[in-house]
């Protein structure tokens, strides 16, 4: 096996391995697809890199991109990478166990796998339930199920949240 070939194989270990662990999914859920028309291997750097119609699929976990970054690092021991995918916009949805939907878009989508983050920005907008947030910084928490959202410092964009009521049919085909 020539070191060229060797190198290819561990780069696309590397790529699978980076993005097997991007979510903490119930154990039962073991497999991710990764589809992309492009893949790259920066093996000294520990970076593996999704070009061009990026779609990952890992349990009820979902995100589209132009581009994925898997930056895998070794200090925080195994699966603990930080995933970055850039798109126009770049999109994250998850299904809950209650089965509500999150969706987030923005320019960049950062998801730290030690910490559980996400760290929405540029023209960031998350959406659940009835409620729509709009601001240039979102940070999702996924354990604590918690959204903090920011304005830039230096623009005069203030955080928006809009509220859309359920109307009464809603309410009453919801119910069981």
């Amino acid at each position: 096996m020539t070191s060229k070939f060797k190198a290819l194989i561990i780069g696309l270990g590397f790529g699978i391995g980076a993005v097997n662990a991007w979510a903490e999914q119930p154990s039962t859920v073991t497999e991710v697809q990764i589809d992309a028309d492009k893949q790259q291997a920066l093996i000294k750097e520990n970076i593996t890199i999704f070009d061009k119609n990026v779609h990952i699929v890992h349990g009820q976990r979902e995100i589209k991109a132009d581009r994925l970054e898997a930056h895998r690092r070794p200090e925080l021991g195994d699966n603990k990478q930080l995933l970055i995918a850039t798109g126009n916009p770049a999109i994250y949805s998850e299904t809950m166990e209650d089965g509500t939907q999150i969706t987030a878009s923005a320019k960049e989508i950062r998801y730290d796998v030690a910490t559980q983050m996400l760290q929405i920005s540029g023209t960031a907008k998350i959406a659940m339930a009835d409620q729509q947030i709009i601001a240039e910084t979102i940070s999702y928490d996924i354990n604590k199920q918690l959204i903090s959202a920011e304005k830039d410092k230096d623009s005069s964009t203030r955080v928006r949240t809009t509220l859309t009521p359920q109307n009464d049919e809603q309410e009453e085909k919801e119910q069981p």
